[in-house]
């Protein structure tokens, strides 16, 4: 069930939580919500995974352009934990999430219990960015559920071996159908808000990755990710000789997380938690 709470601007703010035990705030990719982790849950016994949606996503309040900020969305997320009573939580961070992940371990590491990053680390390739940079903020071109699931095959390359009926899973929680076709479920502000981000010189994240330090690390990689590279993967590794890994295979940007080499690194890092 969605349930809400109110961020400190006033913002109604949306998440929804499954299962109990350890907390697990679980933070989404740049345009999706709470279901990201939809298949995934059910194979995370003794773990309450805590799924808010962003501010300008889902069902949350569009509070405009200048608000969609890792900073802002960080603040959010430590409002949540306020909100449920949670001093700490480990944090699984999908591309987007995994940013915010490492901002919170630079700016309120107390808080947290340990973080897994999925597909994203401090250096974001600029092909995956472009990809990204086509299609945020607009509508798919399809007319329906089925027309968009039927053209995702051959729009995402780098997926295989694909569950039976997953496209049309994928985009029945992250669109809506209406007569003029289907929409996207965010603020089409966000494109602004991304592109702006990135614009001018490069920021180096390296910083920001050191400050996870101390903390249960765990990093997922799509085999055929074009946002995360093997070079900074190796990087990472380097640098957190304890960092549990995996590479996913027949996955680009992003994997799941319910497959079996995700769920292997997901049941060790938990392990770690604990």
């Amino acid at each position: 069930m969605t349930e809400f709470f109110t961020a400190r601007d006033g913002a109604r703010l949306a998440y929804r939580v499954h299962g109990t035990g350890l907390p697990v705030l679980a933070l989404s990719g740049l345009t999706r919500t709470h279901r990201d982790f939809d298949y995934v849950a059910p194979h995370l016994s003794g773990v309450q995974l805590i799924c808010p949606d962003y501010r300008g996503r889902g069902d949350s309040d569009f509070t405009g352009e200048a608000s969609y900020t890792v900073p802002q969305e960080a603040e959010d997320a430590l409002a949540l934990l306020d909100h449920l009573g949670l001093a700490q939580a480990a944090v699984l961070g999908t591309s987007r999430g995994g940013l915010i992940g490492m901002f919170l371990a630079a700016t309120a590491k107390p808080r947290l219990l340990g973080l897994a990053l999925n597909d994203v680390g401090p250096v974001i390739e600029r092909a995956g960015l472009e990809k990204i940079f086509g299609y945020v903020g607009r509508n798919p071109r399809a007319q329906s559920y089925d027309e968009l699931a039927a053209k995702l095959p051959s729009l995402m390359p780098g997926f295989d071996h694909v569950p039976e009926g997953r496209w049309g899973e994928d985009v029945r929680r992250h669109y809506r159908e209406t007569p003029e076709g289907l929409k996207i479920n965010y603020d089409p502000a966000l494109r602004a808000s991304f592109l702006k981000a990135f614009e001018g010189p490069e920021v180096d994240l390296w910083p920001l990755f050191g400050t996870c330090a101390g903390l249960p690390l765990a990093l997922l990689r799509g085999a055929n990710s074009d946002l995360l590279s093997p070079a900074t993967v190796a990087g990472m590794q380097a640098r957190r000789p304890d960092m549990i890994f995996a590479e996913v295979p027949d996955r680009a940007h992003i994997p799941w997380l319910d497959e079996p080499a995700s769920l292997d690194v997901l049941h060790r890092w938990i392990g770690a938690l604990a």
